[in-house]
């Protein structure tokens, strides 16, 4: 996968993060699932939701497509994980060959109309696509003036043995919110102090653990302060684990408590080998997210002005965004972690083009007499080539 486009999905991922409520029960969301189908909407797309769009991005426009491809090729690529993609229109809606020809390999399919007929045939590709992790689509599909023209989907699918397995226990919570519970505990000692590690930023320190995966994913864990916001949590464990803001390993931490969670002695043993125990919680997380709450963190909001149309790269009939919403999953337990998302983006018939809203002067100037010009470089103000214009046409000497 291209560095960029990875960084770029990173970037989304972090300021999703400082956004994200979480519940109660917490929250779990993939940026990844998200910006390829961004990315796919803004190579079709013109006017202020181009910008957006490409702002929500990190890259421009014009390179998004072929940036989704990569990306989701690579995806498809990684031990464990499956990625697919897949597009309904209904017949009616006439698109665009050059954007039509840009997307990646996936499902082609058609919205009948009828709602029984095109929701199970969605929610079977959520199914189908994810081990039945995720058992619907997560859009819904409206009748009348906001009927569903076109949905574009993603699907992620993760599952992972651990290269250690944990122990399952069963005790009490000693202290915290959880103090005097019961919960599901798990337990493994390893003879690698790196993997964990004390990271730094705007909540304090947060300590970070490495649970490898036997094939190419890997889980860390991310430990704040009491007080810390999750938000800020998030944060600084992403710029830890994407090596934005390196932390500090375990073999080269002070002993004591030099992280929230963690501390590091030197102890009576009966072998060489350091260790590090781990003691955490089974948990299974679900969430939904619907992307137009934070339309703007997605480059969404006037992409979803009906009014008008912002894909004419799409096809020729105006199309607005109705929707965009994410359905994901995760699970970590003794054996392994697994994971699953769907995200998709609901367009329906959108308004006419944007009329203009101002009266402005306009100048027009003509060049049909002998005239000259310049070549300058742009940020030097470097004069690269001069010349005059005697007769028009092509002359030499």
């Amino acid at each position: 996968m291209d560095n960029s486009t990875v960084r770029a999905v990173n970037r989304l991922a972090k300021r999703w993060a400082a956004q994200a409520p979480v519940k109660d029960a917490g929250t779990v969301f993939t940026a990844a699932g998200v910006w390829p189908l961004l990315a796919l909407l803004a190579d079709g797309s013109a006017g202020p939701a181009r910008a957006e769009l490409a702002e929500a991005l990190g890259i421009p426009a014009q390179a998004a497509a072929e940036a989704a491809r990569e990306l989701l090729a690579g995806l498809g690529g990684v031990r464990g994980l499956q990625a697919a993609t897949g597009l309904w229109t209904k017949d009616e809606l006439p698109l665009k060959e050059d954007w039509s020809a840009k997307l990646p390999a996936g499902t082609r399919g058609r919205l009948t109309g009828d709602e029984d007929t095109d929701r199970e045939a969605l929610d079977r590709w959520a199914r189908d696509r994810t081990d039945g992790l995720i058992d619907r689509m997560p859009v819904a599909l409206p009748e009348g003036d906001e009927e569903a023209k076109l949905i574009l989907a993603s699907a992620l699918a993760l599952r992972l043995r651990w290269e250690h397995p944990f122990r399952e226990l069963n005790g009490r919570a000693g202290q915290g919110p959880w103090a005097g519970r019961n919960v599901p505990w798990l337990s493994r000692t390893t003879p690698s102090l790196d993997d964990v590690r004390v990271a730094r930023g705007t909540a304090g320190a947060v300590t970070v653990l490495e649970a490898a995966g036997t094939d190419d994913v890997d889980v860390h864990l991310l430990l704040g302060e009491p007080a810390a916001p999750a938000d800020q949590v998030l944060e600084t464990g992403i710029a830890a684990v994407t090596g934005t803001a390196p932390p500090v390993t375990g073999s080269s931490l002070p002993e004591g408590d030099p992280g929230p969670g963690l501390t590091v002695r030197t102890v009576d043993s009966y072998a060489p080998q350091p260790q590090l125990r781990v003691d955490t919680v089974a948990f299974s997380l679900h969430a939904e997210h619907d992307l137009l709450e934070h339309a703007p963190l997605f480059g969404l909001e006037t992409a979803a002005d009906a009014d008008h149309g912002h894909f004419p790269g799409i096809s020729p009939v105006p199309l607005a965004i109705g929707a965009a919403r994410q359905s994901v999953l995760a699970r970590f337990h003794a054996a392994g972690f697994e994971a699953a998302a769907v995200t998709a983006v609901r367009a329906g018939f959108g308004g006419a083009a944007p009329r203009a809203k101002y009266r402005a002067r306009r100048a027009e100037v003509r060049f049909d007499r002998p005239f000259g010009f310049l070549a300058v470089h742009r940020t030097s103000r470097l004069v690269l080539a001069a010349g005059w214009v005697a007769e028009p046409g092509t002359v030499g000497g």
